[in-house]
């Protein structure tokens, strides 16, 4: 999809659609009365009538019988009067809900106008860069494996604002449909099953990647290399399964940089927990485990298509989690890269054993901070539900850019505690650590596991469990927290 910006008034240019906000009340913006002219006066009726409702995103799809645009669609703004200024929580809604009625229709190109909405506190590059990558997301279809009859077939969307604004909605609209495109690119991988998005096929999608740009770079690590390396933890994930185990090592030099940040997913194909099933139903959306790594992905995406000046490591730890007769056992002792030994009383808590051995493999690269990504706890989504990402760190300064990147995209996250009292749970009569503590606070036991393996660099955790993907009949990966992720990552380059 294209996002072109364009210094042009209402009704200047033909387009097959013109999109245009305004409260839903007496009082119209300016171009929504130049739009209710041209439809004879259907949109003030509607309003009048009580049937077009107020409310923020709140859309109708107007026809006038003249003029240059063959569909107008209003969207409401909610707002009391035509020229007061929304929040930012309150546009992004609004934008979500136009990227949505924009792409249930089968229009090649649209048109939206900028010039009657305000934003506080934000410029005209943060509302074009949110409105071009909602639409981007919107336009997702999953095709992979399913027929589809009817694809959205919006290619172009333009921007109208003023000269003085014009630079401004460019990059806006350039930033913003990468990180579109990056959130697609997860979202695919999550969607993908289990046995087609292997570990082999993640490392081929970060070989595919490196080809777009000279500065990218991608190394596996296969098993064999893994065990010279000491990586215990990992292989023991793996050893239950046919699949062979990567580790994926991508970088990214858009900048010379000695200190690079570095992000880790979690890649975990598939979960069964191993030797300690999981129950059958819901199994199907274990092909999700994988979703840390897909964000990884998606985000490397976006930073290869803006040709970002960002020096970036990312490593993706990926394995399946199967029972066999060469599966690891509850009970059974591994040791892992750092050379602590490790209790694994619980095959389902597979997650932190892959990810520690990422955790010490990406000291060589002597990071500036190290993000990792991980659908790691279940007890994540009873504390925070589905609404806000578990975000858990060894800094406090690097949460707080964490928590910022997620407010200015809405791609939110909420600090949990990590603190030294929780780490009793982890003790271990037989080695130095168990994998898992008692029942309470599974989330924060979980992070105090990885956070052993932290120690010598600024870290956070990111659990995702509860945000990357939706269940239910609107089953599916969100891309989330790419759009966290590339903020963080532009911010602190």
């Amino acid at each position: 999809m294209d996002f072109l910006c364009k210094t042009a008034d209402f009704n200047q240019f033909k387009t097959e659609c013109t999109v245009i906000f305004t409260a839903a009340t007496n009082t119209l913006s300016a171009i929504a009365q130049n739009a209710d002219t041209l439809c004879e006066g259907q949109i003030s009726r509607l309003i009048k009538s009580g049937d077009f409702k107020n409310q923020v995103g709140n859309s109708a799809w107007f026809y006038p019988s003249t003029g240059k645009s063959a569909r107008i669609l209003v969207v409401a703004t909610g707002l009391k009067t035509a020229n007061a200024s929304l929040d930012s929580e309150t546009f992004i809604s609004l934008a979500e809900a136009t990227a949505q009625a924009l792409c249930s229709k089968s229009l090649k190109q649209a048109s939206i106008h900028l010039n009657d909405i305000a934003v506080e506190d934000q410029p005209v590059q943060w509302i074009s860069q949110t409105l071009s990558s909602r639409i981007t997301s919107a336009a997702y279809r999953y095709t992979q494996t399913k027929k589809v009859d009817e694809l959205p077939l919006l290619a172009k969307v333009t921007l109208c604002t003023d000269k003085a604004q014009l630079t401004a909605a460019k990059k806006g609209a350039t930033l913003g449909a990468a990180v579109g495109q990056g959130i697609n690119t997860a979202r695919t991988l999550g969607d993908l099953p289990g046995n087609i998005c292997t570990p082999t096929y993640l490392a081929n999608e970060a070989k595919l990647l490196a080809k777009k740009s000279t500065k990218f770079t991608t190394k596996i690590v296969e098993a064999a290399e893994m065990k010279k390396l000491g990586m215990g933890s990992l292989l023991s994930v793996s050893a239950g399964s046919d699949q062979p185990p990567k580790l994926i090592v991508m970088e990214y030099k858009g900048k010379a940089s000695k200190a690079p940040n570095v992000i880790v997913g979690k890649g975990i194909t598939f979960d069964t927990g191993g030797i300690s099933l999981k129950a059958g139903a819901g199994m199907d959306e274990m092909k999700y485990d994988m979703c840390g790594a897909a964000s990884v992905l998606g985000t490397m995406h976006t930073l290869v298509e803006l040709g970002a000046p960002v020096h970036v490591v990312a490593v993706i730890a990926a394995a399946e989690n199967m029972p066999s007769g060469r599966a690891t056992k509850p009970g059974d002792v591994v040791t892992s890269m750092s050379g602590k030994t490790i209790e694994v009383l619980n095959t389902d808590a597979e997650g932190r054993l892959v990810l520690c051995d990422a955790l010490t493999y990406v000291e060589r690269f002597k990071p500036k901070s190290v993000v990792d990504i991980a659908t790691l706890t279940g007890a994540c989504v009873i504390a925070l539900g589905h609404h806000a990402t578990g975000l858990f760190s060894n800094e406090q300064a690097l949460a707080d850019k964490l928590l910022e990147a997620g407010k200015q995209t809405h791609d939110r996250a909420w600090q949990m505690p990590l603190w030294d009292d929780y780490k009793k749970s982890l003790k271990s009569n037989f080695a130095d650590l168990a994998n898992i503590g008692g029942r309470e606070a599974g989330s924060v036991t979980a992070a105090c596991f990885l956070s052993y393996f932290t120690e010598s660099y600024p870290w956070a955790h990111l659990d995702v469990a509860g945000t990357a993907w939706n269940s239910g009949a609107n089953k599916g990966a969100t891309g989330r927290p790419v759009s966290l992720l590339v903020n963080y990552l532009l911010n602190n380059a």
